[in-house]
């Protein structure tokens, strides 16, 4: 018998001296260009898990992109290998250099958020439109859900309990979900990178991954910046400072809403990103 299918894994692209696991659905049209979804940093994530309810809506309408980061997922764990914004940024524009895409709109979660932040700074001219959810990227003090969610050691108990903190709703917190995502953490190789991410004293990786406020303020690209009002692993202050430091951006706050924006209100930000982009096409 066959092995069943882990939708996890996708496309093999190579990036540099590695390969990474990209999730590649849809068709551009004329004139569009694919959007690139980068996820957050929780443990056992992956492109997937974190984007998996609006990959399949927005490439009704447009070509997607979603890769594992190096560190996480799928995609190469390559040894002695640095974990910080260069590598990120870096394997991000070698994965667009290989699938020969001169330019994308960019959606950042999180983590994310502040690659996709850093990556339109040093690179404009790849980046039509930004989106940046639940954004790590500028400078505040670290929060008791994040340094929870840096300093996760596997167990089921302690999965729980994260996922408490990331989402608003109780009826999301099952114990399949539970299970889920702790079986996922416990994958060969996927805590030994996590781990050694982001070690205590964490405030110093909330501060290596902010940019200077003035490239910020610099950015000239559209921007949309999402947030869930009850957020308790990035605060809303983040988004708000983001909102006030970049020229051409709009805000958009979802009231009953902790850090899974994508997941809590699916429907509603699939609509939301989607419109956003349109835009940019019409335009």
């Amino acid at each position: 018998m066959n092995a069943p299918h882990n939708p996890e894994v996708a496309r093999s692209v190579r990036t540099g001296s590695f390969h990474t696991n990209v999730h590649d659905l849809g068709a551009a049209k004329p004139g569009q260009p694919p959007v690139l979804f980068i996820h957050g940093s929780g443990p056992g994530v992956s492109a997937w898990a974190n984007w998996r309810l609006a990959l399949p809506v927005i490439a009704e309408q447009r070509r997607v992109i979603a890769p594992d980061m190096v560190g996480f997922g799928y995609t190469d764990r390559p040894e002695g290998i640095t974990y910080d914004m260069d590598t990120w940024v870096r394997q991000a524009l070698d994965l667009l250099d290989a699938l020969v895409l001169p330019q994308v709109d960019l959606v950042g979660n999180s983590f994310g958020g502040a690659l996709a932040l850093a990556l339109a700074i040093r690179a404009p001219q790849r980046v039509r439109r930004l989106v940046l959810m639940g954004s790590v990227g500028v400078p505040f003090p670290i929060t008791r859900g994040l340094d929870a969610v840096w300093g996760y050691q596997p167990s089921l108990a302690n999965m729980r309990s994260l996922l408490d903190i990331f989402a608003h709703s109780r009826k999301l917190v099952t114990d399949e979900l539970a299970r889920l995502r702790f079986d996922a953490s416990v994958r060969p190789g996927f805590q030994e990178s996590f781990g050694a991410m982001f070690p205590a004293p964490r405030q110093r990786w909330v501060d290596a991954m902010a940019s200077p406020e003035a490239a910020i303020r610099a950015l000239p690209h559209e921007t949309l910046i999402v947030h869930g009002r009850e957020d308790k692993v990035i605060p809303l202050s983040n988004s708000l400072t983001l909102s006030q430091w970049i020229p051409n951006s709009q805000l958009h706050v979802f009231g009953h809403c902790g850090h899974w924006t994508q997941i809590e209100h699916a429907a509603r930000f699939a609509r939301l990103v989607g419109d956003f982009l349109t835009e940019a096409d019409a335009s």
